[in-house]
């Protein structure tokens, strides 16, 4: 793409976008089960402030994270809240309300936002068996009102099913701040046609002024996890969204299944490192500290 390559990262600062917290109590995220091997277990805020102090990467320091819910419910969204009044390095909450429910949905925004580092609302779209939820009516009454509140919406594993539909919504709520988890959840490895169909939506979405996208969850199937693995989609990302709206999360603990998280966030910088010093800054943290209103 033309940029030359700088690979020192003296003294920069990250902020992680994305990263979960789970306890394991009986009924709790029921998405999560033996079949996600070491997954299955419980991970608290203690182990992933270790995690992120030991991240191994030379000259790059973790700023904070965001925390992102993992459950549709709001026993999580409180937990996470509970954890970032104890721990400064909780820079951000993305919880989650009843977005079906707008007048119940108001009244938990309300709760919630008296928290101030409540930032954004996430939905788990892709466990949704509704390939519609996003353009539902009382789905968008509720999502204005996130707007209102400068709340931003992330949307995860929208491909296929969703990515479409984030595109939609981007487009009939201007007002409202559209963060692309994963960023979209590529079906790099799967065939031409299928990269066709997401290459399309990832597109048409970020041609939409009120979206970003995140460069997290990039463990794909069959996919080896390396930066030059990744390229196809680290320069479909910058081309199409452009540095200031691209941030960078490593999606612990759920990453650990295909890499450990200095590795993980080791990859994602080899390709940063071909960026300009300010430019590279915004996907660092610039683009996650304007979007969810982070401070410090």
């Amino acid at each position: 793409m033309g940029r030359a390559r700088r690979r020192r990262f003296r003294g920069r600062r990250v902020i992680d976008a994305h990263l979960h917290l789970w306890e394991l109590t009986p009924g709790a995220y029921s998405w999560l089960g033996p079949q996600h091997g070491a997954l299955f277990r419980t991970y608290t805020a203690e182990e992933a402030e270790s995690v992120l102090a030991a991240s191994g990467v030379p000259g790059v320091g973790v700023k904070g994270a965001v925390l992102v819910q993992a459950d549709d419910t709001l026993a999580d969204t409180e937990a996470m809240l509970a954890v970032a009044d104890s721990n400064p390095w909780v820079l951000g909450v993305v919880g989650w309300i009843p977005l079906e429910r707008p007048a119940d949905a108001e009244t938990q925004l309300a709760r919630f936002t008296a928290h101030p580092r409540f930032r954004g609302v996430r939905h788990l779209v892709h466990n949704d068996p509704r390939d519609n939820f996003l353009d539902l009516a009382p789905v968008r009454d509720s999502l204005r009102l996130l707007a209102t509140q400068g709340l931003a919406f992330d949307v995860p594993d929208a491909f296929p099913r969703h990515l479409g539909a984030t595109v939609r919504l981007a487009r009939d709520l201007p007002e409202l701040t559209v963060v692309l988890d994963h960023l979209g959840k590529p079906p790099l490895g799967a065939g031409t046609e299928p990269m066709a169909r997401w290459r399309t939506d990832f597109r048409a979405l970020a041609e939409q002024p009120n979206t970003v996208a995140k460069l997290s969850g990039l463990h794909l199937p069959g996919v080896p996890y390396t930066a030059a693995a990744l390229r196809p989609l680290w320069e479909e990302a910058l081309e199409a969204f452009g540095p200031e709206r691209l941030m960078i999360g490593g999606d612990w603990p759920v990453c650990t299944l295909g890499a450990p998280y200095e590795r993980t966030i080791g990859a994602l910088l080899e390709l940063l490192g071909e960026l300009a010093d300010a430019e590279r800054q915004q996907v660092l943290e610039g683009t996650a500290a304007r979007v969810y209103g982070l401070e410090g």
